[in-house]
């Protein structure tokens, strides 16, 4: 890995991913995995992840270094986009009206809601019983 020129970082449910972008010809490495090991047959999860570089013109002369962490494969993917979008914004300010208009700048807020008591899950209830 070169010397790092851009850093950034974004969450999606309870993932964090943290990117180190640096001059170089395109690769996408998660975990130390290429995309498609990292996310196997999940092309939804790659595409999702991807899409901050599919938008923005000057994705290939860079090499994108992340560190996914926490939550799952789906919120993971999430992460992965958000915080590549955040770090395009600090190489090339003039990207914002294309970012923001795909909606990738957004931090999701949507998040797991809490069991609540008397319940066996979050809004599920018991079955009623009549007698």
């Amino acid at each position: 890995m070169s010397k790092v020129s851009y850093v950034s970082k974004g969450r999606r449910k309870n993932a964090i991913a943290r990117v180190s972008i640096s001059k170089g010809s395109g690769n996408v490495i998660i975990n130390e995995k290429t995309v498609d090991e990292y996310f196997g047959g999940l092309e939804r999860n790659k595409k999702v992840a991807l899409k901050p570089l599919t938008v923005w013109s000057g994705a290939k002369s860079y090499d994108y270094y992340v560190n996914a962490a926490g939550g799952g494969v789906s919120g993971q993917a999430g992460a992965v986009s958000h915080s590549i979008a955040r770090a395009i914004l600090t190489i090339d300010d003039t990207a914002r009206v294309i970012l923001k208009k795909e909606g990738l700048l957004t931090r999701d807020s949507r998040m797991v809601e809490r069991k609540k008591p008397g319940r066996p899950k979050a809004r599920k209830r018991f079955q009623f019983s009549k007698r």
